[in-house]
């Protein structure tokens, strides 16, 4: 008879680490030897009509001899004198419902420990279920991370690791180093928010120099300064794996932001780099440009919050006339003017080969000549799309873009249409929001006559948030 939960709380804990050994593989070995209820002792004479069922016999054997996952967590918990948590047992037995599928064991904000990421680790020794493990925010510390780092040696099924917001501190981070330089199923580790300093950066830089597996990397709000930045760049230049990395809310400025750079210019296979709330400055965006200017693989940039002013913004272009490959650029939160506005548009209008998709500037009030440039801009580059505060100037005036409202009601009205049929139309996932550009490019293949001003003061005013979104449900309501 299989103990209650209550049961398995009341068990005293192990006296020492060599009687805890000897427990785990006692207790294993009874739960895979529990006898099944309808097995007989006696044997049965062999029959020619049941050998074809040998095989079906065998498996529903191997199958009452395994272990579950929640049996082997409770027997975790006993060893290491560890509560029991309820959540960690639903979770466990959600994810062994399906067989067939592999899947995430959601188990952040839960305040684990390192002995509750202890009885993890011994639980999921042997789990071929679980590809997403999610540990966010369980103050396992150093301690409990070296548990989890050992339990890797034997796990080859867990590919996405979130750590985030863990206190792991440098010493964590050498258990961690330690594992990369091993393991090869790990894909995807979070690491944001653990209080890592310069020296942790050139563990990782050393740790990931030949490691080509690993492909999404997130180091952000931790406390990487100039020399940290040193060191990511060094990672960036020797590195042939990564794809993703989040640097944002760290210190990098100055020297540390150029050397990054110099990594990033040599760098062949990172898609997306976020490098928002850093402090680039001028330096680093000169540096950036640069980079830019050579690199042919970066499709997502963001840069948001990095002091890049005017002048920072033009050294920037200075890289983005040759590049062509980027297609995301986010510089909200920059103290860049309408001049450097203008110096983004004309250096994608200079640059034929310029694949920029979208340019998040979205702080910036800009004026009639900006709208005008990029009016003439999208009729080479159509699939160009730049977010921005507003408008100045006499374009309020003289464009009249507040009739914009007016002239596609009355085109759907003629086609006994609505404008919240329109959305609807576009809204396949019924979630009462359309995205910028789709209802963008659903106006021009319509051929509502709207001239660009009208158009982007049109997505503006329903997108007031700048959310790249138009939420609807105000015209629904309204109807």
């Amino acid at each position: 008879m299989s103990q209650s939960e209550g049961e398995v709380l009341a068990l005293p804990a192990p006296e020492n680490r060599e009687e805890e050994t000897v427990g785990l593989d006692k207790g294993l070995d009874d739960l895979g030897q529990e006898e099944s209820p309808d097995s007989t002792p006696a044997e049965q004479p062999d029959s020619g009509d049941e050998w074809d069922t040998d095989l079906e016999a065998d498996e529903q054997d191997r199958r009452a001899r395994l272990v579950s996952p929640t049996e082997l967590y409770l027997v975790a918990c006993r060893l290491t004198a560890v509560i029991p948590c309820s959540y960690v047992l639903r979770q466990l037995a959600s994810t062994t419902l399906d067989l067939n599928q592999q899947g995430t064991l959601d188990l952040n904000h839960h305040g684990l420990g390192p002995l509750g990421a202890k009885a993890l680790a011994i639980t999921l020794l042997s789990d071929v279920q679980i590809s997403n493990l999610e540990l966010k925010d369980n103050y396992i510390l150093a301690e409990g991370t070296g548990y989890l780092m050992d339990m890797f040696k034997e796990n080859f099924t867990i590919q996405s690791l979130n750590l985030s917001n863990n206190h792991l501190q440098s010493a964590g981070s050498k258990r961690i180093c330690k594992m990369l330089l091993d393991n090869v199923s790990i894909k995807s580790i979070n690491l944001s928010g653990n209080g890592f300093i310069d020296a942790d950066a050139k563990r990782l830089a050393d740790a990931l120099a030949n490691n080509y597996r690993l492909k999404d990397l997130d180091l952000s709000h931790n406390q990487f300064c100039d020399t940290g930045g040193e060191h990511l760049g060094q990672m960036l230049a020797n590195n042939e794996g990564l794809e993703m990395l989040d640097l944002s809310w760290n210190h990098l400025r100055m020297s540390g932001a150029v050397t990054l750079c110099a990594g990033l210019k040599v760098n062949v296979t990172l898609k997306k780099l976020d490098l928002s709330w850093n402090g680039f400055g001028s330096a680093g965006a000169q540096a950036l440009g640069e980079a830019l200017r050579h690199n042919n693989t970066l499709v997502h940039l963001d840069l948001s919050n990095n002091r890049v002013s005017d002048e920072g913004t033009a050294l920037l272009c200075n890289g983005l006339a040759a590049n062509d490959s980027l297609r995301v650029l986010r510089l909200a939160h920059n103290p860049l003017t309408q001049l450097g506005a203008l110096t983004l548009l004309n250096s994608i209008r200079y640059n034929p080969k310029s694949a920029l998709e979208e340019i998040n500037i979205s702080t910036v009030l800009v004026n009639e000549a900006f709208v005008e440039l990029l009016e003439a801009v999208c009729q080479d580059h159509s699939g160009l799309e730049v977010q921005y505060q507003g408008v100045t100037g006499s374009v309020t005036r003289t464009k009249k873009p507040s009739i914009a409202l007016n002239i596609i009601q009355d085109f759907l009205a003629e086609r006994k249409e609505g404008l919240v049929e329109m959305f609807q139309s576009l809204d396949k996932e019924g979630t009462m929001s359309v995205d910028n550009k789709e209802f963008r490019k659903a106006v021009q293949q319509a051929n509502i006559p709207l001239d660009q001003h009208q158009l982007e003061w049109l997505i503006q005013n329903f997108d007031k948030d700048c959310t790249g979104r138009i939420n609807y449900s105000q015209f629904a309501e309204q109807s």
